[in-house]
């Protein structure tokens, strides 16, 4: 589903059969990459699934797709610029066909950084979007949460706890984790609830 999405997308952009597949390529090179545990392509599949509830919301579909296939096509764990570098990835490959939509696609990927509250709702619908692991069963989350510790495998415990208690603390100090109100009514309850778990693991 997720190759034959993306295809299809670009296909609307781009009649160049041979670069279409190599930009396709590129993502799941990306996305496959031994060092993604949770940045992956089933988070890319995951975010497509709940992407079908709100598709009646979205302004322009197109250009949340792909968003949605390049905001994290650059991820390190030591990096800070990722977000920043994914839209830069996102601008090369997809200025060779005619999609026009690119300025609002590098916004909606840059947005993804610190995951503030955009007056644009596509964007909004993106970010909760990407975070809505956040809020499933228990056992989900700690899935993800394990992952995540894979992905950061390169700092040692002290430096993680530190770093990731921050970054749980600031979620939780949101007015509100979500920010769209399907996925406030779907997910907010369960997601602090799971991120204030996750704290109490790495106290």
């Amino acid at each position: 589903m997720i190759k034959e999405k993306f295809l299809n997308l670009m296909t609307k952009y781009s009649d160049n059969e041979k670069y279409n597949l190599e930009c396709w390529s590129e993502i799941e090179k990306h996305y496959t990459s031994k060092s993604r545990h949770y940045h992956n392509l089933e988070h890319l599949e995951n975010m497509l699934i709940e992407l079908e509830n709100v598709k009646s919301q979205i302004r322009n579909l197109d250009t949340l797709l792909f968003s949605i296939y390049y905001h994290d096509i650059v991820y390190k764990a030591t990096r800070s610029d990722n977000e920043h570098q994914s839209a830069i990835v996102f601008e090369k490959r997809i200025n060779k066909t005619s999609f026009d939509g690119i300025i609002d696609c590098m916004n909606q990927i840059e947005a993804t950084k610190e995951h503030k509250h955009s007056t644009d709702n596509d964007t909004n619908i993106l970010l909760d979007l990407d975070l809505s692991v956040l809020g499933k069963s228990t056992e989900e989350y700690s899935k993800y949460s394990k992952n995540i510790r894979k992905e950061y495998r390169v700092y040692p415990d002290f430096m993680y706890r530190k770093g990731r208690k921050k970054a749980l603390k600031n979620i939780i100090e949101l007015n509100s984790i979500f920010k769209t109100d399907y996925f406030i009514s779907k997910y907010e309850s369960q997601a602090k609830e799971n991120l204030k778990f996750e704290l109490e693991q790495l106290s």
